[in-house]
């Protein structure tokens, strides 16, 4: 098997979507020799942000010399970044070989299990085999039945910012959707949570008390912001003065001020990460697609923002950033969201907007969602293609412009290869 069959097996089985529960997903880890039980494990839930805080707990981890994985969905540029080892993407070889060993024990069992449990399952044997000391692993899809919850208690349980989001699987209020990704939280272990709203709070309060779990609040009350600007952010935690992150927007610090809290809990448990690495780590920390810049002339933006609290964060980020500036948006959206309320907030700062069919079955078409935003008075122009609508952005928008791609993760990977055609 070779990487493009690997990936094209793993994939032949996404029409199964997201079915909750763990049992397929604990019976294959089973047939492998429960490779998990070798592991130990941050583990990260929430609506938004999760990935940035992985990411910057993995910085700060590899500087400290941990040996760590780091486990992330959805991908942006290739599917190899799910799982890494020490900042590296899985090699195509060994994808294909773990896949190889994967399939046969998945095909035999009475319930086959779905994509996002099958690469689960991938990326716990790929981290035993390179015997990673600690690996951080963003949740799926809620928490307590999503396929990353087969882990025993983990070293922290993270919860980052709660949102209204896969309200037909997690409940329709804050706080079924609260509840779903407390199921993280096991009995005894340590949980860092972002500050919420309190009906929010009192949930994961209340799931700790349960689960005889410590809880660690991760509020800004430590943070201190120095400055900002298009290259980065600079800010005081406690002692630690001057600390940066290239990573944008308030809420980043709020990301920021989680993977301290957790990075306490982890020294309390005698994990040795100096201040040194937490400088280099966070200063060096690389995730693509949250308010990157990626051209000037005009002023190129890629936000991955996908939700309403998604893009609160990017008006946010215009208003810290780019004050009184307009904007051409390079727009699409999964048909399943609430589109409507999702592009209302950018209405303000919007030029216009080009839309376009992002790579990715559940798409709302360019069509629909231009003729959405003409019906509320914008001026919105649909492209066949994501290199044509990236195409058309840069030219409405002139020379002393900004373009800003958002809508959804799945067209990011399309609009860096549109650019680097440019």
């Amino acid at each position: 098997m070779n990487v493009t069959e690997a990936l094209k097996y793993i994939h032949s089985v996404s029409w199964m979507g997201s079915i909750p529960g763990l049992s397929r997903t604990q019976a294959l880890l089973a047939r492998m020799g429960n490779p998990e039980k070798k592991l130990k494990f941050v583990h990260i839930a929430g609506t938004n942000g999760k990935g940035s805080t992985a990411a910057m707990l993995a910085s700060v981890l590899r500087e400290a010399g941990v040996r760590v994985g780091l486990y992330t969905s959805p991908y942006i540029l290739r599917f190899n970044e799910r799982m890494q080892v020490n900042g590296e993407p899985i090699e195509d070889d060994e994808l294909a070989e773990i896949t190889e060993y994967v399939q046969p024990l998945a095909d035999s069992l009475e319930e086959h299990p779905t994509e996002f449990e099958l690469v689960t399952c991938v990326a716990m044997e790929y981290f035993a085999r390179h015997a990673c000391e600690l690996v951080v692993l963003e949740v799926g899809l809620g928490g307590e039945f999503d396929s990353t919850n087969v882990i025993d208690a983990p070293e922290a349980a993270v919860i980052v910012n709660i949102g209204m989001d896969h309200m037909q699987v997690l409940g329709d209020t804050l706080e079924e959707i609260a509840h779903a990704k407390a199921g993280i939280i096991k009995p005894g272990c340590d949980c860092v949570l972002y500050a919420q709203l309190p009906n929010v709070e009192a949930v994961f309060e209340a799931a700790c008390r349960e689960r005889g779990a410590r809880l660690h609040r991760a509020g800004m009350e430590a943070l201190h912001p120095i400055s900002h600007a298009l290259t980065g952010q600079v800010f005081d935690w406690r002692d630690m003065k001057g600390l940066r992150i290239p990573l944008l927007g308030e809420h980043q610090l709020h990301n920021a001020s989680c993977v301290l809290t957790t990075i306490e809990v982890l020294q309390s448990k005698g994990w040795r990460i100096p201040e040194e690495a937490i400088r280099s780590g966070l200063a060096n920390v690389t995730w693509p697609g949250r308010f990157q810049v990626m051209r000037e002339n005009p002023l190129f933006i890629i936000d991955g923002g996908h939700n309403p609290q998604c893009l609160e964060a990017l008006v946010r980020a215009f208003q810290d950033y780019l004050p009184g500036r307009k904007v051409t948006f390079l727009s699409g959206c999964m048909a399943d969201k609430d589109y409507a309320e999702m592009f209302g907030d950018l209405i303000p700062f919007a030029k216009e907007f080009i839309t376009v069919t992002p790579n990715n079955p559940r798409s709302l078409s360019a069509d629909a969602l231009a003729e959405n935003l003409r019906a509320r008075g914008l001026t919105a122009t649909p492209c066949a293609t994501i290199a044509e609508g990236v195409r058309k952005a840069i030219e409405h928008a002139g020379p002393d412009g900004v373009v800003c791609s958002c809508g959804s993760l799945y067209m990011i990977s399309d609009v860096v290869d549109a650019l680097k055609e440019l």
